[in-house]
């Protein structure tokens, strides 16, 4: 994927975060699969002071999968200079993926990659089309949404610019999934824009909002936009419109197969 505009990241911090990710995948034994930037950067919509948020997917050697020993399967680090490095197993990543999980997905989308994709994760974005429950995103899109959107949506107080980012994204996915149930929705903000067809004053609000948060801090403050609030609280509570999706009755083998073979490459 091509990185453009806001979700470029300049080179001495991407050699760092690179040199950084090496370090820790030499120390820790394992292989990477995939690296991306999964926050704010790469959803569309930084700040000056975003920390960057690394994210992974990671496989062992095999003989590890097969101790009576539970093994975890997180790989975190503490933040450092705004580089936060967090990453998950192979194993719970399919396993997050078949329940439908939209953190996967994402990672999947991102524009922003540190690591070229190891080849085999085109079967696993197959995988994650196949395992696509468009409800089940619907649904965790509106909890993540409402969650955010609680203290403020409705009140008098002016929110944090970032909070109409958190409850604004999601409110977008859902419509993008109205749209078409058979897609899973993209990760990027100004890809959601262009697919969830909206109109065009909105449009421009959302793109005031960003040019807004790219010049100031994370907890700044921004004025009351009427028409992206009712877009928000409409949006977030549309998410049972969206109907489930049978799914393929042979997917659990697909999902065990796909494993295996990564686990033995």
């Amino acid at each position: 994927m091509q990185e453009t505009g806001l979700n470029s990241i300049v080179p001495e911090i991407r050699q760092e975060i690179t040199r950084r990710l090496e370090q820790l995948f030499a120390a820790e034994g394992v292989r990477p699969l995939l690296a991306v930037e999964s926050g704010s950067r790469a959803w569309g919509f930084p700040s000056p002071d975003s920390d960057y948020d690394v994210r992974f997917i990671y496989v062992r050697a095999r003989d590890a999968y097969l101790s009576l020993s539970k093994m975890r399967d997180v790989i975190e680090r503490p933040i450092v200079d705004e580089i936060d490095l967090n990453g998950w197993d192979v194993r719970k990543a399919i396993g997050l993926l078949l329940k439908s999980n939209s953190v996967v997905s994402e990672w999947l989308e991102s524009p922003i990659r540190y690591l070229p994709d190891a080849p085999i994760m085109g079967r696993f974005r197959e995988l994650a089309d196949a395992a696509f429950n468009p409800r089940g995103f619907a649904f965790h899109y509106a909890n993540l949404g409402k969650s955010s959107a609680e203290r403020w949506l409705g009140g008098g107080d002016e929110p944090a610019v970032k909070r109409y980012f958190y409850a604004l994204r999601p409110a977008l996915a859902i419509r993008c999934i109205r749209n078409n149930p058979s897609r899973r929705p993209p990760m990027n903000l100004q890809q959601l824009v262009e697919q969830a067809d909206i109109g065009a004053t909105l449009q421009k609000d959302i793109a005031r909002l960003v040019e807004l948060k790219a010049v100031t801090n994370e907890k700044s403050n921004t004025v009351r936009l009427p028409q992206v609030e009712q877009f928000i609280a409409h949006e977030l509570d549309r998410a049972n419109e969206v109907e489930a999706r049978d799914l393929p009755h042979d997917l659990m083998e697909r999902a065990q197969s796909l494993f295996l073979e990564m686990v033995n490459q």
